[in-house]
């Protein structure tokens, strides 16, 4: 027996579009955020992390949506669906590539710059004008350089490759999502520059299973 705990507008959404992509019977709870924008205490009665998505696995609760991930697609993608086989090399790199990669490179820069949002739009109106001074020198110091590099990379393996590991759709394609959609949020991206990582995003988006997410886990915001 699957038990899935998700948090709204996070990234236990993955774990709900991964099952709905394999198709496999589970039970779903959704928990909204406190007005701290953070993961209620009821979660830390399931694991001591507090932290979604936490997958009970016959009453084992497993968390890191990377793991989990892998969990799921060991035990429940027999015919390898969505991870290539080592077989396929170039495809097997790119993926293992892509799925590191969503989490170590990507992620980082877009939580520091939504925390920072966070921080000015909570800031005091005398501190505000502070606030937004010092999350203008983040931005430029340690954000936005590199995360242009990254999205260039992103657009060029977009460039001759339908989706991230090569020709197939792949779970690393769900791994990626949120990243896009973090980098998207806000002004969104140039849709000249990035027009392949945007067609990307929008064949994502049309997947029968990921329509079914959303309409299970609720839309997914950055």
């Amino acid at each position: 027996m699957l038990h899935l705990h998700h948090l709204e507008n996070s990234r236990s959404f993955r774990i709900i579009w991964l099952l709905e992509e394999l198709n496999v019977d589970y039970k779903l709870t959704c928990y909204e955020r406190n007005k701290a924008h953070l993961a209620p205490d009821s979660l830390k009665e399931i694991h001591p992390l507090g932290h979604a998505p936490i997958l009970e696995v016959d009453g084992r609760p497993l968390v890191e949506s990377g793991f989990i991930m892998e969990y799921l697609l060991k035990h429940y993608d027999k015919e390898q669906q969505f991870k290539p086989s080592d077989d396929n090399e170039s495809a097997w790199e790119d993926y293992t590539f892509w799925m590191h990669f969503a989490e170590a490179s990507v992620m980082p820069p877009l939580v520091m710059r939504l925390v920072f949002t966070k921080v000015v739009e909570k800031s005091p109106m005398l501190v505000k004008p502070i606030s937004k001074s010092i999350q203008k020198q983040v931005e430029n110091s340690m954000i936005d350089k590199n995360l242009k590099i990254m999205l260039n990379m992103m657009e060029r393996q977009l460039q001759d490759n339908h989706w991230f590991a090569g020709t197939d759709f792949s779970a690393a394609d769900i791994q990626m999502h949120l990243a896009v959609v973090g980098a998207n949020a806000g002004e969104g991206l140039d849709k000249v520059k990035y027009a392949n990582l945007l067609n990307w995003l929008k064949r994502c988006q049309e997947r029968p299973a990921f329509k079914l997410s959303e309409e299970k886990g609720g839309r997914l915001q950055f």
